[in-house]
């Protein structure tokens, strides 16, 4: 059996997931709602506020699926319910961000300010000017936005300049000399 994949996904209350004929999945909660196409090979079943997942055999692309869509699954409970957010850190003179009804605006050092609209069912906040939090249910939209966000002008090694992940560690390089 998948690791991944045999262990159960808890249903809290107030959720309710929904398995159509042809396994499309559709998981409501107090945030918002999520629906995720799955194989057709799997089969999920709901019992005791429970999801259990199975795959019909032990092949190789089976088990693969088996603990993917079981990944899929969990996040789509885990976001209705509680949601996914992303903290980037901004470090350099000068960079700083805010946001004004849902845009977000970054003062990078470029000539123009970069300004990026949320899509819908996302959420930008700036606890400080040099942070930006990205918060939504969908946790690949989340995880894509940060990376895009990030991609504007990545860390670079020798002065640590640059919009980094929070929790990222910039391995650093000695400068022209290597004194």
């Amino acid at each position: 059996m998948s690791r991944i994949g045999k262990l159960p996904i808890a249903v809290p209350a107030g959720v309710t997931v929904t398995v159509d004929e042809n396994n499309l999945v559709t998981v409501k909660g107090p945030k918002g709602t999520l629906t995720q196409q799955v194989n057709p090979i799997i089969t999920i079943n709901q019992e005791n506020g429970q999801l259990v997942l199975t795959r019909p055999s032990d092949a190789k692309p089976h088990k693969a699926m088996h603990g993917l869509y079981r990944a899929l699954v969990a996040n789509m409970v885990h976001g209705v319910t509680e949601g996914f957010s992303k903290t980037l850190e901004m470090v350099g003179t000068g960079y700083r961000a805010s946001v004004e009804n849902n845009v977000l605006t970054i003062n990078i050092g470029f000539s123009h300010p970069v300004i990026l609209t949320a899509p819908e069912g996302i959420t930008y906040s700036c606890p400080t000017q040099t942070k930006i939090t990205v918060s939504g249910i969908d946790k690949q939209v989340v995880g894509n936005l940060a990376a895009d966000i990030r991609a504007i002008r990545k860390p670079e090694p020798y002065l640590g300049k640059g919009i980094k992940y929070e929790d990222e560690h910039i391995r650093r390089k000695e400068g022209k000399s290597g004194k």
